[in-house]
């Protein structure tokens, strides 16, 4: 086998690999006989078939089979022996060739980047400490309930937390546009889930009232014609409604899958949800820190397959969450790869520091730490041994988890060597997304 390397841009790498004639024909040949043992053809006994005939008619269709088996083995050898590291899958171009002749393809690939690790030492982090108080429960509580609420007809004036059922027609320069019509829509005041002004406006207005708000779309919408743009608002409401709060009951706890009987158990629940919930944005907000930290701290060339790769994934993420219905759309028509293009790039680099971490630090995957997280996925469940015994069953579920767990232990190792500075802070601030 020959073969040799051709560097054309960047990372990507062309690889011609040879075989001599006599392995590929060899091979055909002994396929051939092998074959001939077994075909029947219409005026000969099966396996007496002569050789020629069968390789008249089956030679062309072996020769590719023995062709594509051949890339298939020497394509791993010829990458091993040469010391490439391919990212991604290769495009595989097979040369004409007349029989008798050296076999040769090409395979175009791109390989990992080389990466320098810079020092992690001395990273500045904040570590936010919060706790989940009587308030916060209070809240969540009340929250829940408001999820529950059923909604009455009221004759009264609307106010603050009523839902109304509106028909709006918005205009700009006295023109309707597009979006800015709706009948018999559900409002809930103060919700805001219309452009600032509007529910304000709604407030105070009865069932048969009409009127018309003047307002200014935000700067930052994100309808381009819009932004920042005078309007107009005809409203009608049709319904004022009032909200009625469900009683904390045995009923009212079955609605979130608890079999609890008391408010106090309920709430103990809701507290141990919250905690859990705090614990984990905590640890992300933390986590997203380190990692922030490490990408801005290198600069790393990263292969476009793998980019490819992860908005992909993205995108397959992007529409699970609109549910199975999304399986029969045009994904890459409703989501474009220019909406997940940066968040790929910065998880492949990611990954390739992390990789190199790993490696550096000789940093294994922690069992305890792997049971730990197994665990407390387990324990959200009605059945938690159940729930591990799959884990463990499944080696694609626990190499996810284990993925994670090492993360987390570079994670670890970073901030055993950065400037940590706790600072006290609140639930709702913690849970809070970072973008918000």
């Amino acid at each position: 086998m020959q073969v040799s390397i051709e560097t054309t841009e960047g990372l990507e790498r062309k690889m011609t690999v040879g075989i001599p004639a006599e392995q590929l024909d060899g091979e055909v040949e002994k396929r051939l006989k092998e074959a001939a043992k077994t075909i029947q053809l219409n005026g000969f006994r099966r396996g007496k078939v002569p050789l020629k005939v069968v390789k008249q008619r089956f030679g062309a269709g072996v020769r590719q089979e023995v062709m594509g088996d051949l890339i298939n083995k020497t394509f791993p050898e010829a990458v091993q022996q040469e010391e490439l590291k391919p990212a991604g899958q290769p495009a595989i171009e097979p040369k004409e060739i007349a029989e008798g002749a050296d076999f040769e393809y090409v395979a175009t690939f791109e390989v990992y980047p080389e990466l320098t690790l810079n020092s992690v030492e001395g990273y500045d982090i904040t570590k936010l400490n919060a706790e989940v108080t009587d308030a916060d429960l209070d809240k969540m509580v009340d929250i829940l309930r408001k999820q529950q609420a059923s909604w009455t007809v009221v004759e009264r004036a609307a106010k603050t937390e009523d839902k109304v059922v509106i028909d709006f027609e918005g205009t700009k320069g006295g023109e309707a546009f597009e979006g800015g019509s709706a009948t018999g829509q559900d409002l809930v005041l103060g919700s805001g889930q219309m452009i600032p002004g509007f529910e304000d406006g709604v407030v105070g207005m009865s069932a048969g009232e009409e009127k018309v708000l003047e307002l200014t779309f935000p700067e930052d919408y994100h309808a381009e014609d819009l932004k920042g743009a005078a309007v107009e608002f005809k409203v009608t409401v049709q319904s004022v409604n009032e909200q009625e709060l469900p009683e904390l009951n045995a009923e009212f706890f079955k609605n979130f899958g608890t079999e609890v009987e008391t408010e106090e158990a309920f709430r103990e629940e809701v507290k141990n949800n919250m905690e859990r919930e705090l614990k984990n944005a905590a640890k992300n907000k933390l986590k997203t820190q380190v990692m922030d930290k490490l990408v801005d701290a290198h600069e790393v060339e990263l292969p476009k397959a793998l980019i490819a790769g992860e908005v992909d994934a993205l995108r397959q993420q992007t529409a699970q969450q609109f549910g199975g219905g999304a399986q029969n759309l045009d994904l890459k028509s409703l989501l474009p790869d220019t909406m997940f293009q940066e968040q790929a790039e910065r998880r492949v680099a990611l990954g390739l520091i992390v990789s190199e971490i790993v490696q550096a630090e000789e940093i294994k995957v922690d069992a305890d730490k792997v049971k730990a997280m197994v665990d407390e996925i387990a324990s959200t469940y009605q059945q938690p041994e159940e729930v591990v015994n799959y884990y463990y069953g499944n080696q694609q579920l626990l190499a996810g988890v284990e993925s994670v767990v090492l993360e987390d232990q570079v994670v670890d190792f970073v901030l055993s060597k950065a400037n940590v500075e706790e600072k006290d802070s609140s639930y709702e601030e913690v849970i809070k997304p970072a973008n918000q």
